[in-house]
Protein backbone atom coordinates (compact mmCIF):
# COMPACT_ATOMS: atom_id res chain seq x y z
CA UNK A 1 0.00 0.00 0.00
CA UNK A 2 2.89 2.46 0.79
CA UNK A 3 4.72 1.53 -2.26
CA UNK A 4 1.89 2.23 -4.45
CA UNK A 5 1.17 5.39 -2.57
CA UNK A 6 4.75 6.20 -3.44
CA UNK A 7 4.71 5.28 -6.77
CA UNK A 8 1.63 7.18 -7.17
CA UNK A 9 2.93 10.66 -5.64
CA UNK A 10 5.88 10.34 -7.59
CA UNK A 11 3.56 9.78 -11.13
CA UNK A 12 1.93 12.83 -10.36
CA UNK A 13 5.15 14.73 -9.19
CA UNK A 14 7.03 13.77 -12.74
CA UNK A 15 3.64 14.62 -14.56
CA UNK A 16 3.67 17.87 -13.23
CA UNK A 17 7.08 18.78 -13.84
CA UNK A 18 6.70 18.11 -17.42
CA UNK A 19 4.02 20.29 -17.71
CA UNK A 20 5.72 22.95 -16.19
CA UNK A 21 9.12 22.46 -18.08
CA UNK A 22 6.91 22.17 -21.29
CA UNK A 23 5.10 25.88 -20.60
CA UNK A 24 9.09 26.81 -20.46
CA UNK A 25 10.16 25.04 -23.36
CA UNK A 26 7.30 25.95 -25.75
CA UNK A 27 8.52 29.91 -26.18
CA UNK A 28 12.05 29.22 -26.02
CA UNK A 29 12.16 26.26 -28.39
CA UNK A 30 10.47 28.51 -31.48
CA UNK A 31 12.65 31.59 -30.50
CA UNK A 32 15.68 29.78 -30.46
CA UNK A 33 14.48 28.35 -33.68
CA UNK A 34 14.13 31.80 -35.19
CA UNK A 35 17.68 32.87 -33.66
CA UNK A 36 19.08 30.20 -35.83
CA UNK A 37 17.17 30.77 -38.88
CA UNK A 38 14.98 28.62 -39.60
CA UNK A 39 10.82 28.62 -39.12
CA UNK A 40 9.94 28.67 -35.38
CA UNK A 41 8.06 24.76 -35.80
CA UNK A 42 11.18 23.34 -36.25
CA UNK A 43 12.21 24.14 -32.52
CA UNK A 44 9.05 22.56 -31.39
CA UNK A 45 9.79 19.38 -33.76
CA UNK A 46 13.59 19.48 -32.24
CA UNK A 47 11.97 19.46 -28.64
CA UNK A 48 9.39 16.73 -29.09
CA UNK A 49 11.10 14.13 -31.33
CA UNK A 50 14.63 14.94 -28.59
CA UNK A 51 13.11 15.43 -25.58
CA UNK A 52 11.51 11.44 -25.54
CA UNK A 53 14.77 9.79 -27.56
CA UNK A 54 17.45 11.47 -25.31
CA UNK A 55 15.69 10.67 -22.48
CA UNK A 56 14.92 7.60 -22.86
CA UNK A 57 18.70 6.80 -24.27
CA UNK A 58 20.75 8.91 -22.28
CA UNK A 59 22.14 8.65 -18.88
CA UNK A 60 20.14 11.50 -16.76
CA UNK A 61 17.05 10.67 -15.42
CA UNK A 62 16.11 14.50 -14.82
CA UNK A 63 17.68 16.40 -18.03
CA UNK A 64 15.52 18.08 -20.59
CA UNK A 65 17.03 18.20 -24.08
CA UNK A 66 15.65 20.62 -27.08
CA UNK A 67 17.31 23.27 -28.83
CA UNK A 68 19.81 25.66 -27.24
CA UNK A 69 21.03 29.38 -27.61
CA UNK A 70 24.36 27.71 -27.38
CA UNK A 71 23.92 26.43 -30.76
CA UNK A 72 22.71 29.79 -32.22
CA UNK A 73 25.97 30.98 -33.75
CA UNK A 74 27.09 27.87 -34.91
CA UNK A 75 23.69 27.33 -36.78
CA UNK A 76 22.85 30.55 -38.49
CA UNK A 77 25.68 30.44 -40.99
CA UNK A 78 24.72 26.98 -41.66
CA UNK A 79 21.57 27.81 -43.01
CA UNK A 80 22.91 31.33 -44.64
CA UNK A 81 25.03 29.08 -46.51
CA UNK A 82 23.37 25.51 -47.17
CA UNK A 83 19.50 26.09 -46.18
CA UNK A 84 17.88 23.89 -44.02
CA UNK A 85 19.10 20.51 -45.21
CA UNK A 86 22.51 21.79 -44.47
CA UNK A 87 21.36 22.20 -41.04
CA UNK A 88 19.68 19.10 -40.65
CA UNK A 89 22.57 16.86 -42.44
CA UNK A 90 25.19 18.54 -40.31
CA UNK A 91 23.20 17.44 -37.27
CA UNK A 92 23.08 14.17 -38.39
CA UNK A 93 26.66 13.97 -38.84
CA UNK A 94 27.05 15.58 -35.54
CA UNK A 95 24.86 12.91 -33.64
CA UNK A 96 27.30 10.06 -35.16
CA UNK A 97 30.35 11.77 -34.10
CA UNK A 98 28.37 12.17 -30.53
CA UNK A 99 28.06 8.37 -30.72
CA UNK A 100 31.79 7.77 -31.43
CA UNK A 101 32.91 10.04 -28.74
CA UNK A 102 30.44 8.28 -26.67
CA UNK A 103 31.40 4.79 -27.84
CA UNK A 104 35.44 5.44 -26.70
CA UNK A 105 34.49 6.95 -23.62
CA UNK A 106 35.96 10.58 -24.43
CA UNK A 107 32.70 11.95 -21.69
CA UNK A 108 35.47 12.12 -19.07
CA UNK A 109 37.64 14.06 -21.28
CA UNK A 110 35.03 16.52 -22.22
CA UNK A 111 34.02 17.50 -18.93
CA UNK A 112 37.90 18.63 -18.20
CA UNK A 113 37.43 21.72 -20.48
CA UNK A 114 38.75 24.61 -18.79
CA UNK A 115 36.03 27.19 -17.36
CA UNK A 116 37.86 30.67 -19.26
CA UNK A 117 37.33 28.09 -22.42
CA UNK A 118 33.55 27.79 -21.45
CA UNK A 119 33.10 31.48 -20.22
CA UNK A 120 34.19 32.63 -23.47
CA UNK A 121 32.25 30.39 -25.27
CA UNK A 122 29.20 31.52 -23.77
CA UNK A 123 29.48 34.81 -23.21
CA UNK A 124 30.47 35.19 -26.99
CA UNK A 125 27.65 33.43 -27.94
CA UNK A 126 25.19 36.06 -25.80
CA UNK A 127 26.72 38.70 -27.79
CA UNK A 128 26.00 37.43 -30.85
CA UNK A 129 22.26 36.51 -29.99
CA UNK A 130 21.93 39.73 -28.75
CA UNK A 131 23.09 41.53 -31.32
CA UNK A 132 21.04 39.67 -33.82
CA UNK A 133 17.94 40.46 -32.02
CA UNK A 134 18.17 44.52 -32.41
CA UNK A 135 16.55 44.08 -35.58
CA UNK A 136 13.22 42.58 -34.65
CA UNK A 137 13.44 44.41 -31.11
CA UNK A 138 12.91 47.80 -32.76
CA UNK A 139 11.18 46.34 -35.60
CA UNK A 140 14.08 47.68 -38.61
CA UNK A 141 13.88 46.88 -41.93
CA UNK A 142 17.77 45.36 -41.84
CA UNK A 143 19.04 44.90 -45.69
CA UNK A 144 21.01 41.67 -45.92
CA UNK A 145 24.76 42.19 -46.12
CA UNK A 146 27.78 39.93 -45.40
CA UNK A 147 27.56 37.09 -42.63
CA UNK A 148 29.91 38.40 -40.23
CA UNK A 149 29.32 40.39 -36.98
CA UNK A 150 30.96 42.98 -38.38
CA UNK A 151 28.87 43.47 -41.14
CA UNK A 152 25.59 42.55 -39.04
CA UNK A 153 26.52 45.41 -36.80
CA UNK A 154 26.75 47.74 -39.71
CA UNK A 155 23.56 46.35 -40.90
CA UNK A 156 22.00 47.63 -37.88
CA UNK A 157 23.15 51.16 -37.95
CA UNK A 158 21.82 51.78 -41.05
CA UNK A 159 18.77 50.57 -40.56
CA UNK A 160 18.25 52.49 -37.86
CA UNK A 161 16.00 55.34 -39.22
CA UNK A 162 13.46 52.67 -39.95
CA UNK A 163 12.53 52.29 -36.40
CA UNK A 164 8.78 51.10 -35.20
CA UNK A 165 7.78 52.87 -32.35
CA UNK A 166 4.83 50.08 -31.90
CA UNK A 167 7.60 47.09 -32.08
CA UNK A 168 9.18 48.98 -29.44
CA UNK A 169 7.02 49.08 -27.41
CA UNK A 170 5.89 45.78 -27.42
CA UNK A 171 9.27 44.49 -27.10
CA UNK A 172 9.83 46.68 -24.09
CA UNK A 173 6.64 45.89 -22.05
CA UNK A 174 7.91 42.26 -23.28
CA UNK A 175 11.18 42.78 -21.29
CA UNK A 176 9.72 44.26 -18.39
CA UNK A 177 7.32 41.75 -17.70
CA UNK A 178 10.29 39.15 -18.44
CA UNK A 179 12.70 41.27 -15.74
CA UNK A 180 9.95 41.55 -12.96
CA UNK A 181 7.49 39.05 -13.42
CA UNK A 182 9.11 36.74 -10.29
CA UNK A 183 9.20 39.52 -8.03
CA UNK A 184 5.22 39.43 -7.76
CA UNK A 185 6.03 35.47 -6.20
CA UNK A 186 3.65 33.79 -8.65
CA UNK A 187 4.41 30.20 -10.25
CA UNK A 188 3.51 31.55 -13.60
CA UNK A 189 6.96 30.79 -15.62
CA UNK A 190 7.92 34.33 -16.85
CA UNK A 191 8.35 33.78 -20.13
CA UNK A 192 4.68 32.25 -20.43
CA UNK A 193 3.33 35.70 -19.13
CA UNK A 194 5.45 37.98 -20.64
CA UNK A 195 4.91 36.52 -24.22
CA UNK A 196 0.50 36.34 -23.33
CA UNK A 197 0.49 40.03 -22.18
CA UNK A 198 2.66 40.90 -25.31
CA UNK A 199 0.48 38.83 -27.62
CA UNK A 200 -2.59 40.29 -26.00
CA UNK A 201 -1.42 44.22 -26.22
CA UNK A 202 -0.11 43.90 -29.96
CA UNK A 203 -3.75 42.31 -31.14
CA UNK A 204 -5.68 44.89 -29.23
CA UNK A 205 -3.10 47.33 -30.90
CA UNK A 206 -3.94 45.92 -34.44
CA UNK A 207 -7.48 45.96 -34.01
CA UNK A 208 -8.10 49.82 -32.25
CA UNK A 209 -5.53 51.76 -32.88
CA UNK A 210 -5.15 53.24 -36.47
CA UNK A 211 -1.72 52.53 -38.07
CA UNK A 212 -0.57 50.29 -35.66
CA UNK A 213 1.11 47.01 -36.58
CA UNK A 214 3.84 44.49 -35.32
CA UNK A 215 5.28 41.57 -37.22
CA UNK A 216 4.04 38.52 -35.88
CA UNK A 217 5.26 34.73 -36.37
CA UNK A 218 1.87 34.48 -38.56
CA UNK A 219 3.24 37.60 -41.10
CA UNK A 220 6.70 36.05 -40.87
CA UNK A 221 6.63 32.79 -41.34
CA UNK A 222 4.82 30.61 -44.42
CA UNK A 223 4.75 26.41 -44.54
CA UNK A 224 3.92 24.72 -47.57
CA UNK A 225 4.32 21.25 -48.08
CA UNK A 226 3.14 18.13 -49.27
CA UNK A 227 0.98 15.63 -46.74
CA UNK A 228 0.50 12.05 -47.78
CA UNK A 229 -2.26 10.46 -46.38
CA UNK A 230 -4.18 6.77 -46.66
CA UNK A 231 -7.09 8.97 -48.41
CA UNK A 232 -4.43 10.63 -50.97
CA UNK A 233 -1.11 8.38 -51.66
CA UNK A 234 -0.16 11.04 -53.87
CA UNK A 235 -0.10 13.87 -50.89
CA UNK A 236 -1.81 16.95 -49.91
CA UNK A 237 -0.45 20.24 -50.68
CA UNK A 238 -0.62 22.07 -47.32
CA UNK A 239 0.26 25.56 -47.11
CA UNK A 240 -0.61 28.49 -44.67
CA UNK A 241 1.44 31.35 -42.09
CA UNK A 242 2.59 30.85 -38.63
CA UNK A 243 3.00 27.09 -37.55
CA UNK A 244 1.32 24.59 -39.26
CA UNK A 245 -1.27 22.24 -36.76
CA UNK A 246 0.61 19.09 -37.53
CA UNK A 247 2.56 16.55 -35.55
CA UNK A 248 6.15 16.25 -36.87
CA UNK A 249 6.47 14.28 -40.27
CA UNK A 250 9.03 11.83 -41.62
CA UNK A 251 11.41 13.26 -44.56
CA UNK A 252 14.87 12.48 -45.52
CA UNK A 253 16.88 15.15 -44.89
CA UNK A 254 18.78 15.76 -48.40
CA UNK A 255 15.39 16.22 -49.59
CA UNK A 256 14.95 19.64 -47.54
CA UNK A 257 16.06 22.82 -49.31
CA UNK A 258 19.31 23.95 -49.42
CA UNK A 259 20.11 28.31 -49.24
CA UNK A 260 18.13 28.85 -52.74
CA UNK A 261 15.32 26.81 -51.81
CA UNK A 262 15.98 23.52 -53.89
CA UNK A 263 16.43 19.94 -52.53
CA UNK A 264 20.03 19.89 -51.16
CA UNK A 265 20.77 16.46 -52.17
CA UNK A 266 24.10 14.25 -50.86
CA UNK A 267 27.37 14.23 -52.12
CA UNK A 268 30.96 13.78 -50.62
CA UNK A 269 31.76 16.95 -51.26
CA UNK A 270 28.47 18.61 -49.74
CA UNK A 271 29.42 16.07 -46.67
CA UNK A 272 33.33 17.46 -46.91
CA UNK A 273 32.34 20.77 -46.72
CA UNK A 274 29.57 20.21 -43.55
CA UNK A 275 32.26 18.22 -41.48
CA UNK A 276 33.81 21.19 -39.57
CA UNK A 277 30.69 22.60 -38.48
CA UNK A 278 29.26 18.88 -37.88
CA UNK A 279 32.30 18.70 -34.86
CA UNK A 280 31.71 22.13 -33.69
CA UNK A 281 28.39 21.23 -33.44
CA UNK A 282 29.21 17.41 -31.46
CA UNK A 283 31.71 19.07 -29.39
CA UNK A 284 29.39 22.15 -28.02
CA UNK A 285 27.00 19.96 -27.47
CA UNK A 286 28.73 17.35 -25.46
CA UNK A 287 30.25 20.28 -23.71
CA UNK A 288 26.86 21.64 -23.02
CA UNK A 289 25.06 18.17 -22.15
CA UNK A 290 27.97 17.14 -19.77
CA UNK A 291 27.88 20.61 -18.05
CA UNK A 292 24.28 20.54 -18.00
CA UNK A 293 24.69 17.00 -16.26
CA UNK A 294 26.70 18.13 -13.40
CA UNK A 295 24.43 20.98 -12.16
CA UNK A 296 21.53 18.65 -12.35
CA UNK A 297 23.35 16.20 -10.50
CA UNK A 298 24.45 18.62 -7.93
CA UNK A 299 20.66 19.72 -7.54
CA UNK A 300 19.15 16.07 -7.82
CA UNK A 301 22.04 13.72 -5.88
CA UNK A 302 21.73 11.74 -9.08
CA UNK A 303 25.13 10.59 -10.76
CA UNK A 304 25.25 10.68 -14.76
CA UNK A 305 27.49 8.42 -16.44
CA UNK A 306 28.98 11.08 -19.07
CA UNK A 307 29.76 8.27 -21.87
CA UNK A 308 26.82 6.99 -21.63
CA UNK A 309 25.40 10.86 -21.85
CA UNK A 310 27.02 11.62 -24.73
CA UNK A 311 25.71 7.90 -26.66
CA UNK A 312 22.23 9.54 -25.98
CA UNK A 313 22.61 12.89 -27.27
CA UNK A 314 24.36 11.33 -30.20
CA UNK A 315 20.99 8.95 -30.90
CA UNK A 316 18.80 11.67 -30.29
CA UNK A 317 20.53 14.05 -33.17
CA UNK A 318 20.78 11.15 -35.15
CA UNK A 319 16.85 10.84 -35.34
CA UNK A 320 15.96 14.41 -34.71
CA UNK A 321 17.19 15.39 -38.37
CA UNK A 322 14.96 12.73 -40.01
CA UNK A 323 11.67 14.94 -38.75
CA UNK A 324 12.74 18.57 -39.76
CA UNK A 325 14.50 18.99 -36.02
CA UNK A 326 17.66 21.09 -35.65
CA UNK A 327 20.81 19.96 -33.61
CA UNK A 328 19.71 19.43 -29.56
CA UNK A 329 21.45 19.03 -26.12
CA UNK A 330 20.51 19.19 -22.65
CA UNK A 331 19.33 22.18 -21.78
CA UNK A 332 20.84 23.96 -18.41
CA UNK A 333 17.38 26.35 -17.91
CA UNK A 334 15.00 23.80 -18.72
CA UNK A 335 16.72 20.84 -16.66
CA UNK A 336 17.20 23.35 -13.53
CA UNK A 337 13.44 24.24 -14.05
CA UNK A 338 12.30 20.65 -14.57
CA UNK A 339 14.38 19.40 -10.87
CA UNK A 340 12.67 22.30 -8.99
CA UNK A 341 9.72 21.13 -9.86
CA UNK A 342 10.39 17.62 -8.34
CA UNK A 343 10.99 15.90 -11.50
CA UNK A 344 13.00 12.48 -10.78
CA UNK A 345 12.29 10.18 -13.60
CA UNK A 346 12.73 10.73 -17.90
CA UNK A 347 8.91 10.54 -17.68
CA UNK A 348 9.14 14.01 -16.84
CA UNK A 349 11.27 14.67 -20.14
CA UNK A 350 7.93 12.68 -21.96
CA UNK A 351 5.67 14.88 -20.55
CA UNK A 352 7.14 18.59 -21.67
CA UNK A 353 7.84 16.53 -25.23
CA UNK A 354 4.07 15.37 -25.36
CA UNK A 355 2.91 18.79 -23.60
CA UNK A 356 4.51 20.84 -26.82
CA UNK A 357 3.34 18.04 -29.21
CA UNK A 358 -0.53 19.00 -28.10
CA UNK A 359 -0.01 22.97 -27.94
CA UNK A 360 1.58 22.46 -31.63
CA UNK A 361 -1.75 20.60 -32.97
CA UNK A 362 -4.35 22.59 -30.82
CA UNK A 363 -3.01 26.47 -30.40
CA UNK A 364 -0.98 26.93 -33.78
CA UNK A 365 -3.35 29.61 -34.64
CA UNK A 366 -2.93 31.25 -31.23
CA UNK A 367 0.58 30.86 -31.42
CA UNK A 368 0.97 32.78 -34.89
CA UNK A 369 -0.19 36.00 -33.53
CA UNK A 370 2.77 36.47 -31.09
CA UNK A 371 5.18 39.27 -32.04
CA UNK A 372 8.31 39.13 -33.44
CA UNK A 373 9.47 41.94 -30.82
CA UNK A 374 8.61 39.39 -28.14
CA UNK A 375 9.98 36.74 -29.32
CA UNK A 376 13.20 39.42 -29.67
CA UNK A 377 12.66 40.42 -26.19
CA UNK A 378 12.78 36.98 -24.89
CA UNK A 379 16.21 35.98 -26.66
CA UNK A 380 17.99 38.98 -25.30
CA UNK A 381 16.97 38.06 -21.76
CA UNK A 382 18.29 34.34 -22.60
CA UNK A 383 21.37 36.16 -24.33
CA UNK A 384 22.01 37.62 -20.74
CA UNK A 385 21.15 35.45 -18.64
CA UNK A 386 23.74 32.94 -20.61
CA UNK A 387 26.40 35.57 -21.01
CA UNK A 388 28.10 35.07 -17.21
CA UNK A 389 28.69 38.53 -17.16
CA UNK A 390 29.79 38.73 -13.45
CA UNK A 391 31.73 35.77 -13.76
CA UNK A 392 33.38 37.26 -16.87
CA UNK A 393 34.48 40.77 -15.43
CA UNK A 394 35.91 39.01 -11.96
CA UNK A 395 37.95 36.39 -14.09
CA UNK A 396 39.84 39.79 -15.91
CA UNK A 397 39.83 41.18 -12.12
CA UNK A 398 41.50 38.07 -10.30
CA UNK A 399 41.91 34.83 -13.04
CA UNK A 400 45.68 34.53 -14.04
CA UNK A 401 47.17 36.23 -16.80
CA UNK A 402 47.19 33.01 -18.86
CA UNK A 403 43.81 32.15 -18.39
CA UNK A 404 42.28 35.62 -19.51
CA UNK A 405 44.57 34.86 -22.93
CA UNK A 406 42.14 31.67 -23.49
CA UNK A 407 38.64 34.11 -21.98
CA UNK A 408 39.59 36.63 -24.15
CA UNK A 409 40.65 34.67 -27.50
CA UNK A 410 37.18 32.61 -27.52
CA UNK A 411 35.17 35.06 -26.42
CA UNK A 412 36.91 37.22 -29.81
CA UNK A 413 36.54 34.51 -31.93
CA UNK A 414 33.16 33.46 -31.17
CA UNK A 415 31.82 37.22 -31.85
CA UNK A 416 34.18 38.00 -34.73
CA UNK A 417 34.71 34.96 -37.03
CA UNK A 418 32.73 31.64 -36.07
CA UNK A 419 32.29 28.98 -33.79
CA UNK A 420 34.11 26.48 -35.84
CA UNK A 421 37.91 28.67 -35.19
CA UNK A 422 36.62 29.59 -31.53
CA UNK A 423 36.17 25.94 -30.74
CA UNK A 424 39.55 24.78 -31.90
CA UNK A 425 41.48 27.75 -30.93
CA UNK A 426 39.88 27.69 -27.84
CA UNK A 427 40.20 23.82 -27.03
CA UNK A 428 43.90 24.41 -28.84
CA UNK A 429 44.76 27.14 -26.12
CA UNK A 430 43.27 24.88 -23.56
CA UNK A 431 45.41 22.32 -24.52
CA UNK A 432 48.80 24.28 -24.69
CA UNK A 433 47.89 25.94 -20.84
CA UNK A 434 47.37 22.36 -19.77
CA UNK A 435 51.07 21.56 -21.04
CA UNK A 436 52.73 24.58 -20.08
CA UNK A 437 51.32 24.35 -16.41
CA UNK A 438 52.49 20.47 -16.25
CA UNK A 439 56.11 20.98 -17.32
CA UNK A 440 55.81 23.60 -14.52
CA UNK A 441 54.73 20.97 -12.10
CA UNK A 442 57.04 18.55 -13.63
CA UNK A 443 61.17 18.56 -12.89
CA UNK A 444 64.23 17.67 -11.26
CA UNK A 445 65.26 19.02 -8.06
CA UNK A 446 69.01 17.99 -6.23
CA UNK A 447 68.17 16.80 -2.91
CA UNK A 448 71.52 16.14 -1.69
CA UNK A 449 73.98 19.64 -1.92
CA UNK A 450 75.37 18.52 1.47
CA UNK A 451 76.89 15.45 2.44
CA UNK A 452 74.01 13.57 4.38
CA UNK A 453 70.64 13.32 3.13
CA UNK A 454 68.57 13.14 6.32
CA UNK A 455 70.23 10.54 8.55
CA UNK A 456 71.74 8.72 5.31
CA UNK A 457 75.70 9.66 4.39
CA UNK A 458 76.48 10.18 0.84
CA UNK A 459 79.28 10.44 0.02
CA UNK A 460 80.56 13.59 -2.21
CA UNK A 461 80.87 11.46 -5.49
CA UNK A 462 77.47 10.81 -4.96
CA UNK A 463 75.23 13.23 -6.65
CA UNK A 464 71.00 12.52 -5.65
CA UNK A 465 68.35 14.07 -7.77
CA UNK A 466 64.31 13.56 -7.63
CA UNK A 467 62.21 14.11 -10.49
CA UNK A 468 58.56 15.10 -9.53
CA UNK A 469 55.72 14.88 -12.08
CA UNK A 470 54.87 12.91 -15.02
CA UNK A 471 57.00 12.51 -17.82
CA UNK A 472 55.91 13.47 -21.23
CA UNK A 473 56.72 15.72 -24.34
CA UNK A 474 55.85 19.22 -22.40
CA UNK A 475 57.96 18.65 -19.47
CA UNK A 476 60.64 15.69 -20.19
CA UNK A 477 63.08 18.06 -22.13
CA UNK A 478 62.83 21.14 -19.65
CA UNK A 479 62.80 18.41 -16.78
CA UNK A 480 65.97 16.28 -17.63
CA UNK A 481 68.15 19.16 -19.34
CA UNK A 482 69.01 19.85 -15.66
CA UNK A 483 71.06 16.34 -15.66
CA UNK A 484 73.53 17.60 -18.13
CA UNK A 485 75.22 20.11 -15.56
CA UNK A 486 77.18 17.66 -13.75
CA UNK A 487 80.61 17.97 -11.71
CA UNK A 488 83.40 16.27 -12.74
CA UNK A 489 83.83 14.02 -9.34
CA UNK A 490 80.76 12.90 -9.67
CA UNK A 491 80.77 8.89 -10.00
CA UNK A 492 77.35 7.78 -9.49
CA UNK A 493 74.05 9.62 -10.15
CA UNK A 494 70.67 8.31 -7.99
CA UNK A 495 67.64 9.27 -9.93
CA UNK A 496 64.57 9.14 -7.17
CA UNK A 497 61.69 8.55 -10.02
CA UNK A 498 59.12 7.50 -6.94
CA UNK A 499 57.25 10.44 -7.92
CA UNK A 500 57.21 9.64 -11.27
CA UNK A 501 53.58 8.21 -12.62
CA UNK A 502 54.29 8.36 -16.75
CA UNK A 503 56.15 8.28 -19.02
CA UNK A 504 55.72 8.78 -22.62
CA UNK A 505 57.79 8.51 -25.66
CA UNK A 506 59.86 11.61 -26.02
CA UNK A 507 60.92 11.42 -22.08
CA UNK A 508 62.19 7.69 -22.76
CA UNK A 509 64.35 9.60 -25.69
CA UNK A 510 65.66 12.11 -23.64
CA UNK A 511 66.02 9.44 -20.83
CA UNK A 512 68.17 7.52 -23.09
CA UNK A 513 70.28 10.87 -24.36
CA UNK A 514 71.18 11.42 -20.82
CA UNK A 515 72.04 7.66 -20.45
CA UNK A 516 74.55 8.32 -22.96
CA UNK A 517 76.02 11.39 -21.92
CA UNK A 518 76.52 10.01 -17.71
CA UNK A 519 78.22 6.80 -20.11
CA UNK A 520 80.22 8.65 -21.64
CA UNK A 521 81.58 10.22 -18.78
CA UNK A 522 81.96 7.17 -17.05
CA UNK A 523 79.31 7.92 -14.46
CA UNK A 524 76.85 5.24 -13.05
CA UNK A 525 73.27 5.86 -12.61
CA UNK A 526 71.48 4.43 -10.25
CA UNK A 527 66.77 4.67 -10.38
CA UNK A 528 65.22 4.64 -6.95
CA UNK A 529 61.79 3.74 -5.98
CA UNK A 530 60.27 3.31 -10.13
CA UNK A 531 56.97 2.55 -10.60
CA UNK A 532 56.21 -0.95 -12.27
CA UNK A 533 54.39 0.72 -15.04
CA UNK A 534 57.32 2.85 -15.72
CA UNK A 535 59.97 0.13 -15.57
CA UNK A 536 58.25 -2.11 -18.28
CA UNK A 537 58.05 0.76 -20.88
CA UNK A 538 61.67 1.85 -20.07
CA UNK A 539 62.67 -2.18 -20.46
CA UNK A 540 60.59 -2.71 -23.31
CA UNK A 541 62.45 0.70 -24.91
CA UNK A 542 65.52 -1.41 -24.15
CA UNK A 543 66.93 2.10 -21.99
CA UNK A 544 67.96 0.22 -18.55
CA UNK A 545 70.09 -2.88 -20.48
CA UNK A 546 73.27 -0.95 -20.17
CA UNK A 547 75.66 -1.76 -17.93
CA UNK A 548 76.06 1.62 -15.58
CA UNK A 549 72.32 1.63 -14.50
CA UNK A 550 70.89 -0.45 -11.43
CA UNK A 551 67.38 -0.67 -9.91
CA UNK A 552 66.88 -0.08 -6.32
CA UNK A 553 63.41 0.40 -4.45
CA UNK A 554 64.60 3.09 -1.93
CA UNK A 555 67.06 6.11 -1.23
CA UNK A 556 68.97 3.96 1.81
CA UNK A 557 69.22 1.10 -0.70
CA UNK A 558 69.95 3.55 -3.67
CA UNK A 559 73.06 5.28 -1.69
CA UNK A 560 74.11 2.08 -0.31
CA UNK A 561 74.15 0.20 -4.01
CA UNK A 562 76.43 3.68 -4.75
CA UNK A 563 78.71 3.57 -2.31
CA UNK A 564 79.50 0.01 -3.15
CA UNK A 565 80.13 0.71 -6.89
CA UNK A 566 82.40 3.39 -5.18
CA UNK A 567 84.22 0.98 -3.41
CA UNK A 568 84.63 -1.21 -6.42
CA UNK A 569 86.22 1.67 -8.69
CA UNK A 570 88.41 2.31 -5.78
CA UNK A 571 89.52 -1.10 -5.59
CA UNK A 572 89.90 -1.40 -9.21
CA UNK A 573 91.95 1.59 -9.61
CA UNK A 574 94.50 0.30 -6.39
CA UNK A 575 94.90 -3.13 -7.97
Amino acid sequence: MINALFAAATLRQNILAGLTVGIVALPLSMALAIASGVPPQHGLYTAIIAGIVIALSGSSRVNISGPTAAFVVILLPIVQQFGLGGLLISGLMAGMILIVMGVLRLGTLIELVPYPVTVGFTSGIAVVIATTQIGDFLGLTVAKTGNTYIDKVQGILHALPTIQLPEVSIALITLIILLNWQKLGTRIPSHLAALVVGTLLAWLGGTFVDGFSVSTLASEFHYSFSLITESAPGGVEVSGNGIPPLAPQFLWPWLQPDADGNPIGLSLHLLANLFGAAIAIALLGAIESLLCAVVSDSMAGTRTDPNRELIGQGIGNLIVPFFGGIPATAAIARTATNVRSGATTPLSSVVHAMFMLLAMLSLAPLLGLIPMASMAALLMVVAWNMSEAKHFVNMLRVAPRHDILVLITCFSLTVLLDMEVAVAAGMGLAGFLFIKRMTELTGVKLINPASRHGDIEVPDAIMIYDINGPMFFGAAQNALKTLLSIRKEIKVVIIDMSDVPMIDMTAMVAMQSIINNLAGKGISLVFCGMEADVKVKLKRADILKRDNIYLQRSIADSVAKASALLAEEKQGELS
